[in-house]
């Protein structure tokens, strides 16, 4: 049985989805709460109902597990996250209960430069949390992701949200400068996959991304030019582009940029391009290749509306 925790997330569907298609009896940790939780659809799942911080809820959750997968994090949550109950505290909650129920492997998708003297708090969280899972006695495979991109992705989904959104300009923080390494998000699910039957894996640390470094500014236009929408970029320092995020994200339902945003972007967060080959032997998709998701639908021509509108009169007549 594996454990995947974050599973209705945008990652963890992606993941339940191909463990389920691989055959593995999968089990979903899904924290207690009054709305329907975002499972894949037509993928058979078990889910044990349980918070990271109900020690006993996740002992009976690992019951007959043998791989976790552990993808749970507040940092989406934005101004409303508790990254110290989540993602620290919950995590050693899970890692120990893990060690205690002699768990054989235990994945867990980190940032790059995670650390615990990092100044950026996910940074700082996702530092403290390895450690945790270090120390913990469980085998641990620790694998430190770029920005993952895919459908209903809160990177390049979230950037096409506000560009249709803008009122003629965008404004990007610091000129866009800063250097970011997209990674498809099958392809991370591929290298999680790999790195929870490697017996080279065991109580390793990997940092991974796309086949490309862009700025930030390069893949705004890039995703512009997929969603055929234009509109002009300005500059805005880090301090102007935090404060109105905060605005935006308190006023704006929906809005789908956080402080925590800010911080990944505020400083390049690359590794190595050739990182998948060199440590998975997988090639990493083209991120101008997978976009297509983003793509307005295609338009009606005259004849193709008339088409539709005389078979709906046709039906409402038979009516």
């Amino acid at each position: 049985m594996i454990l995947v925790t974050g599973g209705t997330g945008f990652i963890g569907r992606a993941l339940v989805r191909h463990l389920s298609e691989a055959g593995y009896p999968v089990r979903t940790l899904i924290r207690p709460s009054p709305r329907t939780p975002r499972l894949p659809r037509g993928v058979p799942v078990d889910a044990a109902v349980a918070s990271l911080r109900d020690k006993s809820g996740l002992r009976s959750a690992l019951r007959g597990v043998d791989t976790v997968f552990h993808l749970a994090s507040a940092e989406h949550q934005g101004a409303r996250a508790n990254l110290l109950a989540t993602d620290i505290q919950g995590t050693l909650n899970l890692a120990e209960a893990a060690a205690e129920s002699n768990v054989r492997r235990f994945v867990f998708i980190s940032h790059l430069d995670a650390d615990r003297a990092s100044a950026f708090p996910v940074m700082k969280a996702k530092g403290i949390a390895e450690e945790y899972i270090r120390r913990s006695g469980v085998t641990y495979t620790i694998v430190r992701s770029s920005l993952v991109y895919g459908p209903e992705d809160h990177f390049t989904s979230g950037l096409a949200w506000m560009i249709r959104r803008a009122p003629f300009i965008m404004p990007i923080p610091a000129g866009g400068q800063t250097r970011i390494q997209p990674l498809w998000v099958e392809d991370l699910v591929t290298c999680l996959l790999y790195a929870s039957e490697s017996a080279e894996a065991a109580n390793q640390t990997y940092e991974i991304g796309g086949s490309e470094h862009f700025s930030l500014r390069q893949v705004i236009e890039i995703i512009m030019r997929v969603s055929r929408r234009r509109r002009r970029l300005i500059s805005l320092s880090l301090p102007a582009m935090r404060a109105l995020t905060v605005y935006l994200e308190q006023s704006v339902r929906g809005f789908p940029a956080s402080g925590f945003w800010l911080d990944y972007v505020a400083v390049n967060r690359t590794c190595d391009v050739n990182s998948l080959p060199r440590y998975f032997g997988l090639m990493p998709a083209r991120f101008a290749y997978r976009l297509d998701y983003l793509a307005p639908p295609p338009r009606m021509n005259l004849l193709q509306w008339l088409r539709q509108q005389t078979a709906m009169m046709t039906r409402l007549f038979r009516r």
